[in-house]
This record gives structure tokens, C-alpha cells and sequence, in this order.
């Protein structure tokens, strides 16, 4: 590789959001891009040349096993040239603390197949363990929706119940977005309930996953959808369910060479108002919703 293609890579490694580091085959360090530096706090200086096992990753498992010694993905792919994934480990921070990571290593090798050093890549994942604690808690608590693992009805009414009492107290903004699945009768009918099941939770997941850490999703039943969205004002809530409407539109399942499936949604969107009860803010969410079916689906209807 000329040292103008080097640059390139190395350009283009620094700019992935996931923390990437070559080592050699003695495990030594000899590249680490911009991500790791932010993930581990630690610079390029401080660990290029160095083996990194010396005091800088220190993966440990959840027992608090050390994978540096004996146990470490990258030592055994460099032995026997395996890709290697690890779901759950956990880095050192510069600063002492762990941060959940998933780890995946593969071998590097030269123009005659010989390996020569490894790659690994690792992914924050501090949400996905979020989102996985806060599943037992709501699974504990028969708070949890089974299909969609998003909160139900039960644990929305709840937390719009406390959401309204602060905006009574402090005036904070309070926006709801109420969702529904167009035609998913159709999608059951046509490609069968459990296709349908998967639509469901395909959209859940896009709903969850592209939100703001703060705001709370919830089904309230059959083919719809709650999100309760505190500290907005008009403007950004429709510009949050107009994000997910259109995240939701491109979105799809693909199997067996079939054509793909796809779902839109109708939004109503509403603020909370001074004389607002539960029953007031979903019953107007819901008529705005009804309102976006009206007027042709796959829209949101703010009021």
C-alpha cells in the first residue's frame, strides 16, 4: 500500500463513530483512531508502540474476569487468524470507570496469507445496556409490552399521570405524539399475523432508537403507539414526529427475495394545556391522529 492510500484509510478511519486500533503480531499498538481516543480518553501518543494489554483496554467480562491474560479475542485471532466477536465487555477509562462495549477482531494479513497483526473495532453500547436494565425493570414490574418490549398502556398512563403533575408545577413543556400503523390490517391479512408481529416491532425499535434519551415510548394498544415528550415546545415536537414518520416510511423487512415491507404512520401531535388530564391530552393526540387518516395517512397533525 502506497503511503498516499495509507492516508486515505487512516482519514477515513478517524472518522467512524466506532474505536478502532491495529496492533502488530507481538500485540503491540500501531494504530488508534479519533473514536478511541474519545471512548477511552486515552491518546495516540500515550499508547501507540505500547501493548495493549499494558494498563490501557484491560477488558474485563461481567464476572470481572481479566481478558488480557489468557482470555483476550485479539491474542487468540492472532494465533489461528479467526474473526472474534465478544458481545459484552467492558473497557478501562482513562479516568478509572468502565464503559460497556461489543468487540469485534479480525486478523491482518500480508500478500502471502501470513498473519501479521489485528484489527479490532468496538461500539459504545452503554444504551443498549440502558434499554436492557430498563427492560427488567418494567418486565418486573408487568409494565412491559411483551411483543414490542416497549412500555404498555398501564405504564403510560403512569408516566403521563407524573409528566402532567410536573408541567402543573414548573410550566415545563409537555408534548404527546399519538402513532398509528396505516392499513395494518392489510399487513396481517396479506403476509399473516406473524409477519405482522414484526412490523410492530420494527416499529417500536425505530421509535426507541432514533428518539431523545428523554423521551418515553409506550403501545397503548393494537397497531398503536405513544410517545410522551417532555421539555418541547410546538416546533420541536413536530419536527420530532416528523423525523420519525419519515425514519418509519424508509424502513422495511426483506426475506426470502421478496419484495420488501413497509409501513407508514399517522401522528397526531399535541401540548399539553393548563386544564389537561390524561384522558383530555390522549383523546386530543387521538382525534389529531384520526385527522392525518383523513386527510390521506403517512402525516402528522399538529393542534
Amino acid at each position: 500500500m502506497s503511503r498516499l492510500e495509507e492516508s486515505f484509510y487512516k482519514e477515513l478511519l478517524d472518522h467512524l463513530h466506532d474505536g478502532v486500533y491495529f496492533t502488530d503480531r507481538a500485540r503491540h499498538i500501531t494504530y488508534w483512531n479519533r473514536a478511541a481516543e474519545r471512548m477511552t480518553g486515552y491518546s495516540s501518543v500515550e499508547v501507540l508502540d505500547r501493548p495493549c494489554s499494558a494498563n490501557i483496554l484491560r477488558h474485563v467480562d461481567e464476572a470481572g474476569t481479566e481478558l488480557c491474560e489468557g482470555l483476550c479475542p485479539l491474542a487468540k485471532t492472532l494465533e489461528d487468524g479467526i474473526p472474534r466477536e465478544a458481545g459484552r465487555v467492558y473497557l478501562h477509562h482513562k479516568s478509572g470507570y468502565r464503559i460497556p462495549i461489543s468487540v469485534h477482531v479480525s486478523p491482518i494479513c500480508n500478500e502471502t496469507g501470513e498473519i501479521v497483526g489485528a484489527v479490532e473495532l468496538f461500539h459504545d453500547s452503554s444504551l443498549e445496556v440502558a434499554l436492557g436494565e430498563k427492560i427488567k425493570e418494567l418486565e418486573s414490574l408487568t409494565l412491559l409490552d411483551p411483543l414490542t418490549k416497549l412500555g404498555n398502556r398501564r405504564f403510560l398512563q403512569i408516566n403521563l399521570e407524573s409528566r402532567i403533575a410536573e408541567f402543573n408545577r414548573h410550566g415545563l413543556g409537555l408534548g404527546v405524539l399519538f402513532f398509528d400503523i396505516d392499513h395494518f390490517k392489510n399487513i396481517n391479512d396479506v403476509y399473516g399475523h406473524h409477519m405482522g408481529d414484526r412490523v410492530l416491532a420494527m416499529v417500536a425499535n425505530t421509535l426507541l432508537r432514533n428518539s431523545r434519551p428523554f423521551d418515553i415510548f409506550g403501545r397503548w394498544g393494537g397497531e398503536e403507539f405513544i410517545c410522551i415528550a417532555p421539555n418541547v415546545d410546538g416546533r420541536t415536537l413536530y419536527a420530532l414526529a416528523e423525523r420519525l414518520r419519515r425514519l418509519i416510511k424508509h424502513s422495511f423487512i426483506s426475506e426470502n427475495g421478496r419484495d420488501p415491507i413497509r409501513a407508514t404512520v399517522s401522528i397526531g401531535a399535541t401540548l399539553c394545556r393548563a386544564e389537561d388530564c390524561v384522558e383530555t391530552l390522549i383523546r386530543r393526540a387521538d382525534a389529531l391522529m384520526y385527522q392525518s387518516k383523513r386527510e390521506g395517512r403517512d402525516r402528522v397533525t399538529f393542534g
